[in-house]
């Protein structure tokens, strides 16, 4: 059977690149991204776009109509640090957006959908060191609450309608291909693009702030993985936690200096990004993706500081 997918908030981080792997899977025409903002030229140009606000039911629902979508893929949200900024546009967004498109997916019989969760689920009575899937989980900022609250609706919805909801936690994302979104973990983005411009950067977390980190490919790799599985081998129904490395802003920067030896960084003493990093785990364990469906990540951090070296100079 042909799958028609949509992917909404397709100009994100993820969204970029994801466009791009399904339509090279798929086909361009048959994955139509959208987005209230006009998108690169390589995703306009690769295949269907439509202007579209998550919170626009009409606006949906005339998407749902033209294209019949088998597949659904939720990216829209608004994420930690800009979360804490707009708290209540935060909630709206992340609460509203995923609960608009759950109920269209049921409407018109969606075979499958994804949306994301992330390790900001956790909060400061998780436990630090290999956070397991199940904890204590008691986030303290709007994206992270929203997040587990959107947890509990896609389990909901999956035991109450049978519909096939498919989610992970992300840990920190690290991408060359586009600008980071307003993350507690973009340090780990913009570090690369200073080094190369200036040789020097200005860290908002401290120097041995340990946190999850993930490499794009891996995290669209996983993204398609899971909702790849057949639906028997997908048992968590919630989010699965997944991993890749961890790693501080001082092990970031001794595995650059190996390519950039003058680079030098400082740090910030007062970012509120740091109380958030502070409430989040140091590391993941992700044994249940692992053994499920079969998660297994490709780049650890020294393949990552290349990757993102070499492709950001040129």
């Amino acid at each position: 059977m042909k799958e028609t997918i949509i992917v909404i908030g397709s100009n994100g981080q993820i969204g970029t690149e994801l466009v791009n792997e399904l339509r090279s899977i798929y086909g361009g025409d048959n994955v139509i991204a959208t987005d209230i903002k006009e998108p690169s030229y390589e995703v306009l140009h690769g295949g269907p776009f439509e202007f579209s606000d998550v919170l626009d039911k009409a606006g949906l629902q005339a998407i749902f109509e033209k294209y019949k979508p088998t597949q659904i893929y939720l990216l829209a949200a608004l994420l930690s640090a800009v979360g804490e900024q707009k708290p209540k546009m935060a909630w709206e967004l992340n609460m509203n957006g995923l609960l608009n498109i759950l109920d269209f997916a049921r409407t018109y019989g969606v075979k499958k959908v994804y949306w994301p969760s992330s390790i900001a689920v956790f909060g400061p009575n998780s436990p630090k060191q290999q956070t397991p899937q199940y904890c204590t989980m008691d986030p303290n900022t709007v994206y992270g609450f929203s997040k587990l609250a959107g947890e509990r609706w896609c389990e909901y919805y999956f035991l109450k309608y049978g519909l096939d909801v498919r989610s992970l936690r992300y840990p920190g994302l690290i991408g060359w291909k586009s600008a980071p979104g307003g993350g507690t973990t973009d340090y780990a983005v913009h570090i690369f693009h200073e080094a190369l411009k200036s040789n020097s950067y200005e860290c908002f977390l401290s120097e041995n702030t340990e946190l999850p980190m993930m490499h794009m490919s891996d995290a669209i790799k996983a993204t398609i993985g899971i909702m790849d599985a057949d639906a028997s081998l997908v048992k968590i129904r919630s989010s699965y936690n997944v991993a890749a490395m961890s790693f501080t802003p001082k092990s970031l920067t001794e595995e650059i200096v190996k390519h950039l030896p003058d680079f030098k960084i400082s740090y910030v003493d007062t970012d509120p990004r740091q109380a958030i990093a502070d409430s989040w785990p140091k590391s993941i364990d992700d044994s249940y993706s692992r053994k499920d469906w079969g998660w297994n990540n490709q780049f650890d951090l020294p393949g990552l500081v290349t990757d993102m070296i070499t492709n950001l100079k040129k």
